[in-house]
Formats: structure tokens, C-alpha cells, sequence
């Protein structure tokens, strides 16, 4: 596959980072020895997972970095993720689920969140400068005039300017990829942390249920 790619191309069922795993071990490498931070806090000891029908999203860019963060016992941790960018993203049938382990006379707690479950565009979910700390990630994807092997210092994604990625310690000099535009159908991912400058949550409805048999997959 050439390092750099012009026009449209698909991706099928990528997991982690839709790069090739040795790059991809060779900048979370470089990230995790600079002690390089992605979530501007500290995450908590649970990870999420987040599913789509639909991902449709501008100004897309990709790096690796590290979220810090602690365990449910209150041990310090860290986190390897790829960080997805977008300027501006809309979701169709979002659900993000989370599981609570442990609780005495209970068990597991499931906290499981869905929107945008309306066909009409303009009630789905709404996102502007969107960042997603993911661990794990599958969909069917495609990218339009995608660039792989960007330095990160010169990503043209949201909130980046002279080198510093969105207030993240990522790498300036570390393995990137963008694209001015990202299709992703069927999305499954683990995820440690997610921020944007808006987040419009269109039909919004929250439930807690024991057990995980609630979780979003």
C-alpha cells in the first residue's frame, strides 16, 4: 500500500488505528516514551464502548498518544490510543454503554445511552471539534483525499496550530494521517475518553440495568 493516497479508498473492518500496525506500534512507542498525555484530564478506571449506524465526518485526522489516568482502585495507569479527530461529525443511531463492576449486593451496573435515532438528519447527533481516545475500533470505512504519514505537527485537523495537537502531548513529529472527509458505517469501538466543542445530543434517553446484557455490543 503507498504511503500516501489520493481521492476515495476503503477500508474494511480496521481495528485500533486504520494504519499499518508497525507504524502504528512505532508512534504509540515513541509517544509512551515522552510520557505523551491524549485527554486534556485524567481518564477514569473504566473504559466505554460506543456503536454507530453511521459516521459522517469533515476535517478528519488520526495520531497516536497516551491517556493517564487511574484504576477503580486508585492506581495510576496509562492508556495507549489513537486519537480521531473531526471538525465537524454527525452520528445516526448512537449508543454509548458503560459497565460498573462490583457493587456489593448488586453486581454489574450498566449505564447505557442512545441518540439520534431519527432518519431526519438535522435530528441526529451533532459534534464540532470531536475527539474520540479510542482503544479499539471496527467499521467499514471510507476516506477522501486521505494523506498517511503526516507529521503531526502539520495535521490540518481541529484546534491545531504551531505544532501542539489540540492541547494534546502527542508527538509533533510522530506518525499522523487526514483526510478532509471520513465515512464510517457499522462503528464498534472501546474508547477511554471523548471531547468536543459541542456535543448535541438529539432524542437523548439514559438507563441504568443490572447486569451487562444492556451493553451497546
Amino acid at each position: 500500500m503507498e504511503s500516501q493516497v489520493r481521492g476515495g479508498t476503503r477500508w474494511k473492518r480496521f481495528a485500533v488505528v486504520m494504519v499499518p500496525s508497525v507504524a502504528a506500534t512505532a508512534v504509540i512507542g515513541v509517544a509512551l516514551a515522552q510520557g505523551a498525555l491524549a485527554a486534556s484530564f485524567s481518564v477514569s478506571g473504566q473504559s466505554f464502548k460506543v456503536t454507530a449506524e453511521t459516521l459522517n465526518g469533515t476535517g478528519f485526522s488520526q495520531y497516536g498518544a497516551i491517556d493517564s489516568g487511574y484504576t477503580l482502585t486508585g492506581e495510576k495507569t496509562a492508556h495507549p490510543v489513537a486519537v480521531s479527530a473531526f471538525s465537524k461529525a454527525t452520528i445516526h443511531k448512537m449508543c454509548q454503554s458503560v459497565v460498573t463492576p462490583g457493587i456489593p449486593g448488586i453486581g454489574s451496573v450498566t449505564l447505557r445511552l442512545t441518540a439520534g435515532e431519527s432518519s431526519d438528519a438535522k435530528k441526529q447527533v451533532e459534534a464540532d471539534n470531536l475527539y474520540i481516545d479510542v482503544e479499539d475500533l471496527g467499521a467499514d470505512a471510507t476516506f477522501h483525499d486521505i494523506n498517511i504519514g503526516v507529521a503531526g505537527k502539520d495535521l490540518k485537523g481541529p484546534g491545531i496550530k504551531s505544532g501542539e495537537i489540540a492541547n494534546k502531548q502527542a508527538n509533533p513529529y510522530g506518525f499522523a494521517q487526514e483526510a478532509t472527509k471520513a465515512e464510517l458505517t457499522d462503528v464498534k469501538q472501546t474508547a477511554w475518553a471523548t471531547t468536543a466543542g459541542t456535543f448535541k445530543l438529539n432524542g437523548l434517553h439514559m438507563a441504568l440495568s443490572t447486569g451487562t446484557k444492556a451493553e451497546c455490543y
